[in-house]
Parts: C-alpha cells; sequence; structure tokens
C-alpha cells in the first residue's frame, strides 16, 4: 500500500468531517430544540476539520503547531463528540474533569514533539488519551441500548477505534515507524481504519438525530403536546381494536368520560398558565392510577376518556370513584396556590361494551351521557349507564 500518501488521507478525512460539520450543522438549524446535541456533533467535526487542515500542512508550521496542537484537537474533537452524545442521550457531562486530563496528556505531547523529539513516544501518549475518550464513549452506547442501526454502528466504529489505538501502542513497541507520514503498513493502516470509522460515525449521527426526530413525530402524531395523553383519533382507535377483541373473545371493555368541573373558574381567577398547569397535573395524577394497558387520552379542553380494557363495569366504578376522590382531594390541582380551596373536582361517566353491537360512538356516547347525568345530579360524582 506504499502507493497511499498519509498525508492526503488525513487531508481527506479532515475534508470530509468539514462537510458532515455542515450537514449537522444545517440539521441542527431545521430540527425541534429538545433534539440536543447537534450543534456539539457538528462543533467535534468541525475541530477535526482543523486538525486535518493544519496537519496536512505540517512540513510548513513549527512542530508544536503542525504536530502537538493537531494531537489536541483530536483529543478535544473526540471529546467534544462524546460530549454530544451525553446532551442527546440527555445525560450530564463532567467536562472541567476531562479538561484537566486532556491538557495532562498535552504535557508529555509537547515535551516529545518540541523538547526531546521521539514519536513512537508521542504516539503512545496520542494512543493513551484517546482510548480513554472512546471507551467512555463506548460505555455510554452501550448503556443505551443497541437498539437501531444508528446507535449499533456508532457504537461498533467508538469500538473499532478504540481497538486501533490499542493496536497502534502496541506496534510502537513491535515495529516502530518514525513519522506520521511514514508509508509502514501499520501506520496505512492505522490512518485508514481512522479515516473510515469517522465517516461512519458521522453517518451515524446524521441517523441517530433521524431517527429521534421519527420518534418525536409519531409521538407528536398520538399525544396531546399540552397534558401528553393520547389525542382523539389514537383513543379513538383503541377503543375499535378493543370493541374487535371483545367481539371475538368475549370480553368486557369499559370506558370514562371526565369533565371538570368548573374549570372555567380556574383560568378566570388564575389565568390560562394556572389552568394548562391543572390539565398537566390532572392527567399525572389519573395515569398514576390506572394499569398498563389502561388509556388516558384528551378529547378536548378540559374534557377526557379512560379506555380500560378486560374491565367489568364494577371494577370500572371503582376506577372512576378512585379518580374522582384523588382529584377532589384538597389541593390536588391548584397544591400551586397555597391557601386556595380547589376549584375543580371531576364529574365521571361509566359505562362497558353491554350491547353485541356496540361501536365506538354508541359507547363513547354512553359514557357521554352518563357523565352529564354527574354533572346533572350536582358534579363531582359518578355515574354509570
Amino acid at each position: 500500500m506504499s502507493f497511499i500518501d498519509p498525508r492526503t488521507v488525513i487531508f481527506l478525512t479532515g475534508l470530509m468531517s468539514g462537510l458532515m460539520a455542515l450537514v449537522l450543522w444545517s440539521i441542527r438549524q431545521t430540527y425541534p430544540p429538545n433534539i440536543r446535541g447537534l450543534s456539539a456533533w457538528s462543533l467535534a467535526l468541525s475541530v477535526l476539520f482543523i486538525a486535518g487542515v493544519i496537519s496536512t500542512a505540517r512540513e510548513a508550521l513549527p512542530a508544536w503547531l503542525g504536530i502537538a496542537v493537531p494531537n489536541l484537537l483530536l483529543w478535544v474533537g473526540g471529546y467534544i463528540a462524546y460530549v454530544g452524545t451525553q446532551r442527546f442521550f440527555g445525560v450530564g457531562s463532567n467536562i472541567r474533569v476531562w479538561a484537566v486530563l486532556i491538557l495532562i496528556a498535552f504535557a508529555p505531547s509537547l515535551w516529545y514533539t518540541v523538547v526531546e523529539p521521539d514519536y513512537p513516544m508521542r504516539l503512545r501518549v496520542f494512543n493513551a488519551m484517546m482510548l480513554a475518550i472512546m471507551v467512555a464513549y463506548a460505555v455510554l452506547l452501550y448503556r443505551q441500548g443497541m437498539d437501531s442501526l444508528a446507535k449499533a454502528m456508532a457504537f461498533s466504529m467508538i469500538v473499532g477505534i478504540g481497538a486501533i489505538q490499542v493496536m497502534r501502542f502496541v506496534t510502537t513497541y513491535t515495529d516502530p515507524v518514525t513519522s506520521m507520514t511514514d508509508k509502514s503498513p501499520q501506520q496505512l493502516i492505522f490512518v485508514c481504519t481512522f479515516a473510515f470509522a469517522i465517516l461512519l460515525i458521522s453517518i451515524s449521527m446524521v441517523l441517530m438525530a433521524t431517527d429521534k426526530l421519527r420518534s418525536e413525530l409519531e409521538h407528536l402524531a398520538t399525544h396531546d403536546p399540552l397534558t401528553n395523553a393520547l389525542t382523539r383519533r389514537h383513543v379513538n382507535q383503541s377503543i375499535d381494536l378493543e370493541l374487535q377483541r371483545c367481539k371475538r373473545n368475549g370480553r368486557s371493555l369499559a370506558l370514562l368520560v371526565l369533565d371538570l368541573d368548573n374549570f372555567k373558574q380556574v383560568n378566570d381567577s388564575f389565568g390560562h398558565p394556572a389552568g394548562d398547569q391543572v390539565l398537566i397535573k390532572f392527567v399525572k395524577d389519573v395515569n398514576a392510577l390506572l394499569r398498563q394497558g389502561d388509556q388516558l387520552g384528551r378529547f378536548g379542553g378540559e374534557e377526557f376518556v379512560v379506555v380500560l380494557p378486560d374491565t367489568t363495569l364494577e371494577a370500572a366504578s371503582l376506577v372512576a370513584e378512585r379518580i374522582r376522590t384523588v382529584v377532589a382531594a384538597p389541593g390536588s390541582l391548584l397544591s400551586s396556590a397555597p391557601g386556595f380551596a380547589p376549584f375543580c373536582t371531576v364529574s365521571i361517566g361509566v359505562t362497558t361494551n353491554s350491547l353485541v353491537t356496540d361501536s365506538v360512538s354508541s359507547m363513547l356516547a354512553r359514557a357521554d351521557a352518563a357523565m352529564y347525568s354527574a354533572k346533572a345530579n350536582g358534579r363531582n360524582r359518578v355515574e354509570i349507564l
């Protein structure tokens, strides 16, 4: 492979990193702000681009700038990519500790570049620091699970870069080279595989961001953006599916229609932000009382529907009564306004699939009628129909 010039590979790696940095930056401008880490990934690749440019011109630069600084930038770029992935997955960063470690490693790297030039020793320092970053990076990815091609690709490439560092560290003793531009087989393998791994890691970053965007869009399509309850359309589809199962297997399906009492007074007295907090807390409290297979959806305003598969009318009535009791407890919905009694209670209508010909609309109509009966009979109560 002597026809391959390591300097050309280094330059192309830097150029590729710069282009991928632009791709990630453009994605960052269009993706939702809750998809974090993209800016850090873009910055990391930009740092690798600068390192590649400087390394290519190393022969025309002072040793500290042409050799030691690119090594430092490679560490920094690798660590910033690691931080970006931490932010992407919502994991905290310990930047100060890693900054100190990188600066400590830079001291011998600079020493073996300027004071006592020694390429094998400088390479060992570089490999050791890069390996530490890659091990931390691999552990982070492993803990997130290999549930997607993007994560598996990123993990494989990070492990690959770590293995390259180990291999290169060992070969500095068994078959040492004298410079980065050496065309020995081990040096060319080291440079080329590193470049290939950087490309695949960049692609995996884009894929992970795309996967997360798709998950966000799927979530928004099925969940209310304010309360995180299910949307009306999704709940209707769930009821329809459950009714089909009931007709096949003779099971029971229960529905609850819930409507907060006097909710308008909350908005009038405390403002709409307070009303929003009431709705959010209501959904959180109700979900805490439901089983894993039960579903809570928001049908509009302060009206909600609970779907209870495999539930009899008696059991559904007990669930409704527990919800009513929790909501009516002092301060349950307006705990952020001390000194005021809760303005909101809840009226609940309960029904089950009592008819063979029941449909989504017929069941919802019965449960809705039962809820209005609870309203007419004084609110803060459960009615069955």
